[in-house]
């Protein structure tokens, strides 16, 4: 990918005046960043830090910040791996408002983000389908059999009957609920999301296919529902639990707003399942998550396996699992080829400075599904009568 190609020695056009930063750093080769002034500080700080730790080629070497250690490398003929003395989605960061809450910042993004989406990619805002990991042209009918596949693995199939109301925690401009609208003719579907831009274009969406007395959508907050329990025969979360910052009340309030008998289904990012004698992911998996959880507004991750302890804890039963990491794979390509387009680099400045930091995170999902890091996970469950 693109940031993989970049040398320490980066020279970055701001809107206010440049200056030059000299870094030196104990063998290794000195770094000269061209920086915008209000990059200044933040340099010098992470200059004056102690060097931690430096491998084996003495042109790279990695250095403390408060935000944890940062690898670099020096323009060299010395074959390496890429270093970077800032993350490349920094560059984003000065421009983006603070949030004062996690809520805060996940609806805003989606406020400035969504519009994008749907112009690029449609009404889904999800992973596609791509069986055996091949990649596929039609990336909106991956992302319908996205939704098809899950459903058939959670033992939902279109002729099944007692599915008449559904509930969609996290669901974005509503694609999946106005599809499953139509599968299960009368049902009726409610849709939550924190984006009061992706609750309103889902009910003009609606209106637009003609399923606006099945299909409606609300601003509320996954963990604590306006709904009444029991409500909902199946309660479908697609790729919203990432954004939880308490996965167990999270699980506690799909397993309330169920109706007895209904299931639940979650289709989500985790993190890999800890090796055995592991107590927590090693240091650099850690910072990779933690840089897309800065770009995507996300709290800690969890692994497939606490979803399923959760599960049990709440006494629901025929909990099962999947891995479909293979199945999304190319995915993230596919997305970043879109943004590299003029019409998708065109629409990333337009969107505004989160959107584009959010670009610029896509290549580490794809890195981190590469490596192993990141696993696309189901979980199914049913609450019992």
């Amino acid at each position: 990918s693109r940031p993989r190609r970049l040398f320490a020695r980066v020279s970055t056009r701001f809107p206010r005046e440049t200056m030059q930063t000299r870094v030196s750093i104990p063998r290794a080769p000195a770094v000269t960043l061209r920086v915008g002034a209000q990059h200044e500080r933040i340099l010098r700080q992470q200059a004056a830090r102690t060097v931690k730790s430096a491998s084996s080629s003495p042109a790279a070497f990695s250095i403390t910040t408060r935000r944890g250690p940062v690898v670099c490398r020096a323009s060299s003929s010395s074959p390496g791996p890429m270093r970077s003395l800032f993350n490349l989605e920094d560059i984003a960061k000065p421009f983006i408002s603070a949030k004062d809450t996690l809520n805060e910042g996940i609806a805003s993004f989606y406020d400035e983000s969504s519009g994008l989406w749907e112009d690029v990619w449609g009404e889904h805002m999800h992973h596609g389908y791509y069986p055996g990991g091949q990649p596929r042209d039609d990336h909106v009918q991956a992302q319908v059999d996205m939704i098809e596949r899950s459903l058939e693995w959670a033992g939902l199939e279109a002729t099944a009957s007692g599915v008449d109301r559904i509930l969609d925690v996290g669901c974005g401009i509503g694609g999946s609920s106005r599809h499953m609208a139509r599968r299960w003719p009368g049902c009726i579907t409610r849709g939550i999301t924190l984006s009061p831009v992706q609750a309103r274009r889902a009910n003009e969406l609606a209106r637009e296919q003609g399923l606006e007395n099945r299909s409606t959508f609300q601003v509320a907050d996954a963990l604590n529902q306006p709904f009444d329990d029991s409500g909902f025969d199946l309660v479908w979360s697609m790729e919203s639990g990432e954004h939880m910052p308490d996965k167990g009340k999270f699980v506690n309030e799909l397993a309330r707003v169920c109706a007895p008998g209904g299931r639940i289904l979650i289709v989500t990012w985790c993190h890999r399942i800890l090796r055995e004698g592991e107590k927590t992911l090693p240091e650099d998996e850690l910072q990779l998550l933690d840089r897309i959880c800065e770009g995507y507004y996300l709290p800690r991750w969890c692994s497939v396996a606490e979803y399923a302890r959760l599960c049990a804890d709440e006494g629901l039963v025929d909990v099962r699992t999947a891995d479909w990491s293979e199945q999304v794979s190319p995915f993230w390509r596919a997305v970043i080829r879109t943004a590299l387009t003029w019409r998708g680099f065109v629409g990333l400045l337009r969107a505004g400075p989160a959107t584009v930091r959010g670009g610029l995170v896509m290549p580490l999902m794809h890195q981190g599904l590469k490596r192993g890091t990141i696993r696309f996970n189901l979980i199914t469950a049913t609450k019992p009568r």
